[in-house]
């Protein structure tokens, strides 16, 4: 598992390696054919991972709930991000995982209740959690790559 962990936290970097010269505007901004922004997507990794990895266990929260509820899956941006609030939930995006992971390693996650995710995925277990979750940070990832290709070009910092 210890591998697993690495991936996502390798992960989590290169989605705050992708904010770096965006202005909040960029980070805010939900391009024509999309139906959400850039920031959105760094919060929902953050909620998403809250709700697979604690509360379908029956687990609290260990982020406050707007961020979960802000982020969890099938919201929305509903509000400007400001400054602060970006760097907040990039500072998550590492404290929250850092949680977690002593949390999975010290046996806090006992009782997984079985589910389905919408990717046709069945998780069993933590350990079945765990293994997802770097599929669905990658796949965010991803979408955070095509909403900067999506921005106005001419105010797009090169990433290389």
């Amino acid at each position: 598992m210890e591998k697993l962990f690495e991936i996502i936290e390798k992960t989590r970097l290169q989605v705050v390696e992708q904010l770096k010269g965006l202005s909040i505007a960029q980070l805010n901004e939900i391009p024509t054919g999309f139906n959400n922004n850039i920031i959105w997507n760094v919060g929902h990794l953050i909620a998403a991972q809250q709700g697979v990895c604690y509360l379908r266990p029956g687990l609290e929260l260990r982020i406050e709930e707007k961020y979960f509820t802000l982020y969890k899956p099938g919201s929305k941006p509903e509000a400007f991000v400001d400054q602060q609030e970006v760097e907040h939930i990039s500072a998550l995006l590492f404290s929250s995982l850092a949680q977690f992971k002593a949390d999975y390693e010290n046996g806090v996650i006992a009782n997984y209740i079985p589910w389905t995710t919408r990717y046709g995925v069945a998780l069993h277990t933590i350990d079945d959690a765990v293994q997802f979750l770097p599929f669905h940070e990658g796949m965010h990832l991803g979408y955070i790559l095509a909403l900067k290709r999506a921005l106005a070009p001419a105010e797009i910092p090169s990433a290389h």
